[in-house]
């Protein structure tokens, strides 16, 4: 059975290799880095993430990130898997919300029984070796294909998937990665959702799951990992569901604790949705909350997106660049030496999936009610709960001709040049919601992002004028290529 199963997995490997990528998602990736003392990182082992961006028949897409650990072996399963038992004709346009449901459901479960049935034979030969007394003469030959079989069964992964469907968006959820829905709305705000909490040590809903099974949850949560990891539901990794009798922290369970059933969200109507969908593997998230703490993480992201979108023109480029620029907010929090640098001395692989909802790219770029083009401005803020000093990329919308106020369509009597004193302001707003149903209480765009500057205030320089803490150094530059006629009339934009 163990042979078939596996001779059916490479026939599904090359039936979606076959399959046709959704075009309005991009992917970008980073491997794992140690960092030594000048900075210099190092890889600790090869990229154990995976991923899928799918696009189905019947209107049907399925994205996916996967967050593998020790080996990629069970995050590439997963994903080949998973495509196979959900892209083959199991989905369609008839089905209600509580069929994809169970549909879902089913597929992550076939996923982990299918994983285990392909380790079967090596699971059986690992415990025969071990129970096993060899001749002197074979001990460590036995002992050295004891630690060969180790490598091959163990490991595993954690996932979150996307699946669109008649234009609604289901969230199935396994472990500690992420899932962000970014609304922009009428007034051009963002509104920041994020779909579900993860299965983490910290999870309150998770720890009474555990305590019900006999599971000391205080403990748990002390410890902050299971078995090495902080997830407390993952798909493979035998030691946590067959052994974990065997493990301290789990001996108490009256059964299996660590699962890999999904948490299943939606649907969520797309209908009129501008905005993107993010899909983050664990390493990514661990990076940005390492380097700038966890309270504004979500908000920084998808201003990161949103300004990566104004500048580069395909999804690939886009997704690309927010994560080599977190790799570098990482690496420069670990070089400056403030507090949470000892929280930056390495980072594990990191993976972002964007797919846009009606988000064009680049230069088209324009807020419903302004049609101005986006431009980045990167912003400092001082986290509250520490005196580590933080940035974020807000998208600033500059108004053009014919721009809408309080509704009304107005003509503009200024050129379209330099934007001068008195005429409308550029929007920079940013609403955040954190939430495990699809029900929100978001929080409008009300300065706070921005803490209080308190001690770390700049001071007046000789002249009485203080340094400046914005940097519109991309600002002007785009501005000054988008306006350059006016500009070579006008004197241009920027300090003078």
């Amino acid at each position: 059975m163990a042979a078939q199963r596996r001779n059916l997995m490479q026939s599904h490997q090359s039936w979606t290799d076959d399959l046709p990528l959704c075009q309005m998602c991009g992917v970008g990736t980073a491997t794992n880095c140690v960092y030594g003392p000048d900075g210099k990182g190092t890889l600790s082992h090869p990229n154990e993430d995976g991923h899928l961006r799918f696009r189905g028949e019947d209107g049907c897409f399925l994205y996916g990130v996967f967050n593998g650990y020790d080996g990629s072996r069970v995050a590439s399963f997963a994903s080949q898997c998973l495509t196979a038992e959900l892209l083959l004709g199991q989905l369609n346009s008839s089905h209600t919300d509580n069929d994809v449901r169970r549909i879902l459901t089913q597929a992550f479960d076939v996923v982990e029984k299918s994983y285990f049935e392909t380790i079967d034979d090596a699971l059986a030969e690992k415990a025969h070796l071990s129970n096993y007394l060899p001749p002197h003469n074979e001990s460590q030959k036995v002992q050295e294909r004891l630690k060969e079989l180790e490598r091959e069964v163990s490991g595993g992964a954690t996932a979150v998937v996307a699946l669109i469907l008649n234009n609604k968006l289901y969230i199935a959820n396994v472990g500690t990665n992420r899932a962000l829905l970014c609304k922009s709305s009428s007034d051009g705000q963002n509104q920041v959702l994020q779909i579900g909490r993860p299965h983490g040590t910290d999870n309150e809903e998770e720890l009474q799951r555990l305590a019900a099974l006999g599971v000391d949850s205080a403990r748990v949560r002390q410890a902050g990992q299971i078995a090495g990891q902080s997830s407390t539901r993952r798909l493979g990794d035998y030691r946590v569901k067959f052994n974990y009798n065997e493990i301290d922290l789990l001996s108490t369970a009256k059964t299996r604790p660590v699962i890999a059933e999904p948490e299943i969200h939606g649907s969520q109507s797309l209908d009129s949705v501008t905005g993107f969908l993010l899909l983050m593997s664990e390493g990514l998230i661990n990076a940005l909350e390492s380097a700038h703490g966890p309270e504004q993480a979500n908000q920084e992201i998808v201003a990161m997106v949103a300004a990566e979108l104004a500048l580069q023109t395909s999804l690939e480029a886009v997704s690309q660049s927010v994560v080599e620029r977190i790799k570098r907010l990482h690496h420069d929090v670990y070089m400056s030496g403030r507090q949470r640098a000892t929280y930056c001395s390495r980072h594990e692989d990191m993976t972002l999936l964007i797919r846009t909802l009606n988000y064009p790219l680049s230069d088209g770029v324009l807020t419903p009610t302004q049609g101005g083009r986006i431009y980045p401005v990167s912003v400092p803020y001082s986290n509250i709960q520490s005196t580590s000093k933080t940035s974020v990329t807000l998208s600033l919308v500059m108004p053009s001709q014919n721009t809408l106020t309080n509704g009304t369509n107005t003509a503009s009597t200024l050129e379209e040049g330099t934007p001068t004193p008195g005429s409308q302001s550029p929007t920079a707003t940013l609403q955040s919601t954190n939430t495990q149903t699809q029900s929100s209480s978001s929080s409008s765009g009300d300065g706070s992002l921005f803490r209080q500057r308190g001690s770390q205030a700049a001071q007046p320089d000789e002249t009485g004028r203080v340094p400046p803490y914005v940097d519109f150094s991309q600002f002007y530059h785009l501005w000054g290529n988008d306006h350059s006629d006016s500009q070579s009339t006008q004197g241009g934009l920027g300090p003078q």
